[in-house]
């Protein structure tokens, strides 16, 4: 869990999928059904391209834009209440550009904030600490170099006084800590070469954002890599346990609830040549490789899941990339309820006040009652594409199209 001070007293959703990243608000209401014209607060126009989500601290909104080039790179603040662009910073303007996946932006990893300042990170080009009242810029990292060949992706988070990086690429994969008042590196660990090594180098590469769970008093640090799911200790780390599998490339995230975490395995070929990936349970009460004797249920996937799925009250919603909706039992792996939709849907699902909320790449927003039994309440639509997560507090939600930032009421 992470534990921002003084976030009880006023609004934040401080990380990729909110506070604690699990893609929950603790909001009392949320709107159910908008357009472009009804039930906007506001819209305000964002510049160049990024699927950053954003994330506020009290009137503030930041996210992260580049140019479609990557030549420039920006951290862009928004007032809460106002829709005033309050700051536009341009933070990077990389010496080389490298190529990038058709789908992804060079502004995809969400920032992380905090009381008085914001960290933004964009893979390969760079790591900046922004003061949030004056927009200047406290410290910088250019030379943290991995080859996220697609493009970056994974998103920052802070723990205690640490702001931790995660950074697989095709020649090097490494989660670091580092100071975050500072920016000097606290830690570096590296993923198992015994595991790695035997990978294509295409393969090694992953996307995700890791977290942290308490297990037993002990806080663990989770990552899913392209060949492994690993627990590291966050203040040192070192592994605590390993489940490996995979041969190539883990997206979404993994997740945690009722003291398991769950997560997708890079995709694998079975004996007939068919590509496939794995969503597992696994009981984190362990040490060493733990494949054997803690997974509790598995099931088999289509591959490359990007968005992380939601867990609440032992349920589990997602959407694959097949575009099967499913209701999964947590505690067995049972399917509790699928149905077949339209389009692709990259940006994760969010909860609020009883509702579970899917945004799709072609700007629609489908909204269904939490429960064993599928209810859609609303389908909605808004100009241009969502790549990026929703947020929702106060009643409000925040939805970053490929055109504008909105914010919608009650």
């Amino acid at each position: 869990m992470i534990i921002v001070p003084g976030q009880a007293q006023i609004k934040s959703w401080t990380h990729f999928r909110g506070n604690n990243l699990d893609g929950i608000s603790n909001s009392d209401n949320a709107p159910i059904k908008w357009t472009s014209d009804s039930n906007l607060v506001w819209k305000v126009a964002i510049h160049d391209k990024g699927w950053s989500s954003p994330v506020v601290y009290d009137d503030q909104i930041w996210m992260t834009t580049a140019t479609p080039d990557g030549e420039k790179m920006f951290a862009v603040c928004v007032n809460y209440e106002t829709a005033e662009i309050i700051h536009d910073i341009l933070v990077f303007e990389p010496d080389s550009i490298y190529r990038k996946h058709g789908l992804n932006s060079f502004a995809t990893p969400t920032p992380a904030i905090e009381d008085g300042q914001v960290f933004v990170h964009f893979g390969r080009y760079g790591t900046a600490c922004i003061n949030a009242q004056n927009g200047k810029i406290k410290w910088q990292r250019t030379d943290i170099e991995f080859q996220d060949i697609q493009g970056p992706g994974s998103s920052l988070f802070i723990y205690n006084n640490l702001l931790i990086l995660h950074c697989e690429g095709i020649h090097k994969q490494s989660i670091i800590a580092l100071d975050k008042s500072t920016g000097q590196t606290v830690w570096q660990t590296e993923r198992p070469k015994e595991i790695y090594d035997n990978l294509q180098p295409i393969g090694k590469k992953a996307y995700i954002t890791p977290i942290i769970i308490n297990v037993n008093g002990q806080d663990q640090l989770i990552s899913n890599g392209s060949a492994a799911c690993i627990a590291y200790d966050p203040n040192t780390g070192e592994e605590i346990w390993r489940v490996v599998g995979g041969i190539d490339s883990t997206i979404s995230m993994p997740f945690s609830e009722n003291g398991l975490v769950f997560f997708y395995t890079g995709f694998d070929v079975d004996e007939t040549d068919k590509k496939y990936a794995e969503l597992l349970a696994v009981n984190p009460e362990g040490k060493g490789d733990i494949g054997l004797t803690n997974v509790i249920w598995r099931m088999r996937t289509p591959i490359l899941q990007l968005l992380t799925p939601l867990v609440k009250d032992g349920l589990l919603y997602t959407i694959d990339t097949k575009s099967t909706m499913m209701c999964i039992e947590a505690e067995t792996g049972n399917i509790i309820w699928s149905k077949r939709v339209r389009g692709k849907y990259n940006s994760s699902p969010i909860y609020a006040a009883g509702k579970i909320y899917f945004s799709s790449t072609q700007g629609k927003v489908t909204v269904i009652n939490e429960g064993r039994d599928l209810e859609i309440i609303a389908e909605n639509e808004l100009e241009g594409e969502i790549w990026t997560t929703p947020i929702i507090l106060d009643g409000n939600i925040l939805i970053r199209t490929s055109k504008y930032l909105y914010k919608i009421g009650t």
